[in-house]
């Protein structure tokens, strides 16, 4: 399945992002909480967005300064238009209660709610140059979370290995945030930039991963602002998406989703 990210193209409204994802042929949304966007907060209107335009939100994104309230917030969201992924970004570093929230209580929701929370792989900021700015954010704390998202310019942004990540998480990995790192910028169309995404993209099919590949590119690379050159940009990405994803066989003895169905 293939999404992309609505920070994608933030600026838009969120009724034109809607249509601008169903026009490029994806799959469903993947839907960034913004809490500086009231409509992304607005479930009965994500709602009917779901409804008008036929498309799922397949996961929802908490803010980068969410809190255990925000991510309450979201299981409801997620509840009422019938998403089972929630991606919550890893703490501040010295914000022990939400530490404490996030590793104590979300198991509970999980159980409870049947949703997915998964923790994303921290971002390479630091405080001073040497200590890391968010906690949780080493590979061995992801796979003690159990529910792992992947953001692969983070990787790229942190000089790890893609393929050695995914290999450490991958009975962990329910979604990923696909995009490329060019010329130090990250965020940029998946064959622009030093990242072996064609392999990575090949082995998540191998392997069975069951999640949705959802694109996560800055705006600017996808030319927001010009309605044709964004189209061309979604549809070299889902190009991309068919040509290392959905071509590729699983390997021998890997179900996948479609099979178990």
């Amino acid at each position: 399945m293939i999404t992309l990210s609505t920070d994608s193209l933030k600026g838009y409204g969120l009724n034109r992002i809607f249509e601008l994802i169903k026009e490029a042929g994806y799959d469903g949304v993947d839907l960034y909480i913004d809490s500086k966007d009231f409509d992304t907060q607005d479930a009965d209107y994500i709602k009917k967005l779901i409804d008008e335009f036929g498309l799922p939100v397949v996961s929802l994104q908490t803010s980068n300064n969410a809190t255990a309230k925000n991510v309450v917030e979201a299981v409801a969201m997620a509840k009422k238009i019938g998403t089972k992924i929630i991606v919550v970004q890893p703490p501040k570093m010295f914000n022990f209660k939400y530490i404490k929230w996030l590793t104590n209580e979300v198991p509970k929701i999980r159980q409870r709610e049947e949703i997915s929370i998964a923790l994303e792989n921290a971002s390479s900021e630091t405080f001073l140059g040497i200590i890391p700015e968010h906690a949780l954010n080493n590979l061995n704390e992801l796979r003690k979370f159990k529910h792992a998202a992947l953001d692969t310019t983070r990787v790229a942004q942190k000089k790890d290995d893609l393929i050695r990540v995914f290999n450490i998480l991958r009975k962990y990995l329910v979604h990923v945030h696909v995009s490329n790192v060019k010329k130090g910028k990250g965020y940029a169309m998946p064959d622009e930039g030093i990242l072996p995404l064609e392999s990575f993209l090949t082995k998540l099919k191998q392997e069975g991963y069951r999640g949705a590949i959802s694109f996560k590119i800055h705006p600017k690379f996808l030319r927001a602002g010009d309605h044709e050159k964004v189209l061309k940009n979604l549809a070299e990405c889902k190009k991309f998406y068919t040509d290392y994803y959905v071509k590729i066989e699983a390997l021998p003895g890997v179900r996948t989703e479609k099979e178990e169905e």
